[in-house]
C-alpha cells in the first residue's frame, strides 16, 4: 500500500508541476455559485481531474458527466474526506489508483462536491452538511 501511495504522490507532483498553479476552473457558472468549492478544486483536485473535469484516461476518472459521481453524492463527500482505495467504474472505464483524502472538514467536502456536481455542464444538484454529518472522518 505504501508503494502505491508513493507512486500516486509522485504522479500527482509531476502532473502538478505541468499545470499553472493559478489555474482556475474557468468561467463556469458553478464557480460563481460555489466559489469556496471552486477554490478547493483548483488547489486540491485539478492536478488529477484537470481544469476541464475530464480527468486523465486510465489514471484519474472524469468528474464531468460522471455516472459514478452522480450516482451517490454522499459517497463523493466521503471520498473527498477519507480518500478512496476502491476500484471504480466510471462511464464504463475502470480506475484503481487510490485517492488520498483532500479536505479536513465536512463543510469543505460539501463545498467542493457541490462545485463538482454543477461544473462543466453537470446538473447534479447539491448536498448539505446536514446530509453528511454522520460520515466519520477516518484516516
Amino acid at each position: 500500500m505504501k508503494k502505491i501511495q508513493k507512486l500516486l504522490t509522485t504522479i500527482i507532483l509531476v502532473m502538478a508541476t505541468s499545470i499553472a498553479f493559478t489555474a482556475t476552473p474557468g468561467d463556469d457558472p458553478a464557480a460563481a455559485k460555489y466559489p469556496e468549492g471552486a477554490k478547493i478544486y483548483a488547489a486540491k483536485c485539478v492536478a488529477c481531474h484537470q481544469v476541464t473535469g475530464l480527468g486523465i484516461p486510465n489514471a484519474f476518472p472524469p468528474l464531468k458527466a460522471s455516472d459514478y459521481l452522480m450516482a451517490d453524492k454522499k459517497r463523493a463527500v466521503e471520498q473527498v474526506l477519507n480518500g478512496s482505495h476502491e476500484e471504480m467504474t466510471v462511464n464504463g472505464a475502470v480506475y484503481n489508483l487510490p485517492m488520498p483524502f483532500q479536505v479536513d472538514t465536512h463543510k469543505d467536502a460539501v463545498d467542493v462536491i457541490n462545485y463538482v456536481l454543477n461544473a462543466w455542464g453537470n446538473d447534479g444538484g447539491s448536498i448539505s452538511v446536514d446530509e453528511v454529518k454522520d460520515i466519520k472522518i477516518v484516516r
